[in-house]
């Protein structure tokens, strides 16, 4: 199955005019906003391992910053193949390392954030500004995927927030199932806004470096960042039951 969604990640990159992304990506200060780009099978693949990994959600509320549910990358990987199979598909980094102009390559296996589920299903349930700040020696690139869409809750992002020769532009956005966002992490400031009763948001994070070594400290911290914030305890500091298929 991995090669099957290999190769159909490599039918849609090949489907767009990549020099326009990149051009639209640099004139946005390193942000770009796919409106369904992923191919309905593969969304509904992913939207089945969602439900898989349903039971395995840890929720978390940070009074004035979040609160919502997550499942980390080591529980993706036992149970999730088809966005392993997606955050490792060689076209699609190939694309993200055209439009950053850097060569981009997975997390290392130690980083429970490098691809994780975000579940906003609660009211309420939201996320507030924020960066996504690199521990990494090299620079950390996020692609943000919309899996289940069924809320007034909206994915804001500020434009231009680092450049003081630019007018800050805040976009509004729905992340409907397929859909991609991908920018630097230094420089979108972004939120989710709280979710409404009777609504749910479901989206999943990949994160891409171009230096995948850590300070052990830097590393330290990033993981107890992870344990109370997202993931947990039990989840951050366990390795995976099975080495990943390649």
């Amino acid at each position: 199955m991995t090669t099957e969604i290999a190769r159909e990640i490599e039918r849609s990159v090949k489907a767009v005019d990549v020099e326009r992304l990149r051009r639209t990506y640099w004139e946005q200060d390193e942000f770009i906003h796919l409106e369904r780009w992923l191919p309905a099978p593969i969304v509904a693949r992913m939207v089945a391992e969602v439900e898989r990994v349903r039971p395995q959600i840890h929720r978390n509320y940070i009074p004035r910053h979040k609160k919502g549910g997550s499942v980390s990358y080591y529980t993706l990987l036992e149970q999730a193949p088809t966005i392993l199979a997606l955050y490792r598909a060689p076209a699609f980094i190939e694309l993200l390392s055209t439009l950053t102009g850097r060569a981009l390559q997975p997390c290392p296996e130690s980083d429970p954030h490098s691809c994780a589920l975000y579940f906003y299903t609660e009211p309420g349930d939201h996320i507030g500004f924020h960066f996504d700040t690199s521990y990494y020696k090299g620079a950390r690139y996020t692609v943000l995927v919309g899996l289940i869409e069924r809320s007034s809750s909206r994915l804001v992002c500020q434009l231009y927030k680092k450049d003081p020769s630019r007018t800050p532009v805040e976009l509004q956005l729905a992340t409907h199932p397929g859909t991609i966002v991908a920018f630097n992490g230094d420089k979108l400031w972004h939120s989710i806004t709280p979710l409404g009763d009777n609504e749910e948001r479901v989206s999943l994070t990949l994160e891409y470096v171009t230096d995948p070594s850590m300070h052990p400290l830097k590393r330290l911290f990033s993981n107890l960042k992870d344990a109370f914030a997202y993931f947990g305890l039990r989840a951050v500091f366990r390795r995976p039951l099975r080495s990943p298929a390649r």
